[in-house]
């Protein structure tokens, strides 16, 4: 499901305008963004939290040249579903 399909659905669910409904989608991950971005979780207690995961620096190696490589440290963006919805997949 792609943007345009996920507002259309909500629009239709709750009889509101897809304008409307696509500037709260917008909005959501707009503050899911900013809260991961400043460190914080984002949890829904029927869905799932959002946090954020540091990967350590580490060795690599360049593939085509086989070079040793370095791979600095970065932050990555995590999701841990809840039971709720684990047992509506299952």
């Amino acid at each position: 499901m792609n943007r345009k399909e996920l507002v259309a659905a909500i629009a239709e669910e709750t009889d509101q305008t897809l304008i409307v409904v696509g500037g709260v989608v917008d909005s959501l991950f707009s503050v899911i963004t900013d809260a991961l971005a400043d460190g914080e979780e984002v949890v829904h207690a029927n869905f799932g939290k959002f946090h954020v995961q540091r990967s350590k620096a580490r060795k690599g190696r360049n593939p085509a040249t086989g070079e040793a490589i370095d791979i600095a440290a970065k932050n990555h963006a995590k999701f841990k579903p809840r039971k709720v919805l684990k047992d509506a997949l299952n």
